[in-house]
């Protein structure tokens, strides 16, 4: 989870790995969209109404073709060109995704500058408080407002299930979201994400029993090294459901190392978890 500890440990590594950061532009190169649709996408910044105000997002999709939606829930840093890159690269495959701002409540996207890092201690400082302000009350608000306006819009294919994402913080909010909506929501996944098992009475994993999704979980070595016990809570509370779900801890990988403008981005991991996520939705979204 995105921590002071978390960032201590990706430190270390990137220390020992002697890492160079990536430009913004080769971050965003990486996620050039390639698939069957890649040509032909629209896009636009749309704004959901939602109990609480007024939520910015992004939306692309297949142009003139109706497609499964994807709610994709960003991590700390929140809706900018990494995420944006990433749902057009998802929606080039043949999905509309909806990449949103969930901390809309308190300013609107970006909510740190191009090139941020959470490393920095007044990026910490400035998103910290937002993102502690989410709860499973406002992620239940939100996606009932996000599926809703999905399911108003032409480019959606409603006669097909709705995919859930999240990365980092994004994991949570994910698992709120699927047991909020479970009729519409039919696959989930989340990358890297913190605080899925808790003792608290909200914790994510107790809504398993209510989804009626497949799910892939793909876990941070660093995060499963702190963690063990994590991945078989959720193993044995997806096999209670009689549910399907793929959890793996990716080897070698740091917390964050899915996003391509992440200091600890793992290339080729990430590209392994991205190609699991399309098995995923080629299947549960069908």
């Amino acid at each position: 989870m995105c921590d002071s500890t978390t960032e201590h440990e990706n430190d270390a590594y990137l220390s020992r790995r002697g890492f160079a950061a990536m430009t913004a532009a080769a971050a965003l190169a990486a996620m050039l969209p390639s698939g069957a649709f890649a040509a032909d996408l629209a896009e636009q910044d749309v704004t959901v109404e939602t109990p609480d105000g007024k939520c910015d997002a992004y939306f692309v999709h297949p142009a003139g073709k109706a497609a499964p939606a994807v709610v994709i829930w960003p991590d700390i840093l929140g809706l900018r060109p990494a995420l944006r890159a990433m749902g057009k690269r998802l929606a080039a495959e043949g999905y509309a995704v909806l990449v949103v701002n969930p901390y809309y409540r308190s300013a609107k996207a970006p909510v740190v500058p191009e090139g941020a890092s959470f490393r920095d201690p007044a990026i910490r400082e400035k998103v910290m408080p937002m993102k502690q302000a989410l709860t499973s009350d406002s992620t239940r608000t939100d996606i009932r407002a996000f599926v809703a306006f999905l399911d108003a819009n032409e480019a959606v294919d409603k006669a097909r299930g709705i995919g859930v994402q999240g990365y980092c913080m994004g994991g949570p909010l994910t698992f709120w979201s699927v047991s909020e909506v479970p009729a519409r929501i039919r696959a989930i996944a989340t990358f890297h994400g913190g605080g899925l098992v808790t003792d608290a009475a909200d914790s994510p994993h107790l809504g398993i029993p209510k989804m009626k999704a497949s799910a892939l979980i793909a876990v941070a070595a660093n995060d499963d090294e702190r963690e063990p016990e994590t991945k078989g809570k959720l193993r044995e509370a997806f096999d209670a459901a009689k549910l399907t779900a793929e959890i793996e801890v990716y080897a070698g990988t740091m917390h964050g190392w899915c996003p391509p403008d992440s200091a600890v981005y793992d290339e080729g991991q990430a590209e392994k978890a991205w190609a699991r996520l399309l098995a995923l939705y080629g299947k549960a979204l069908a």
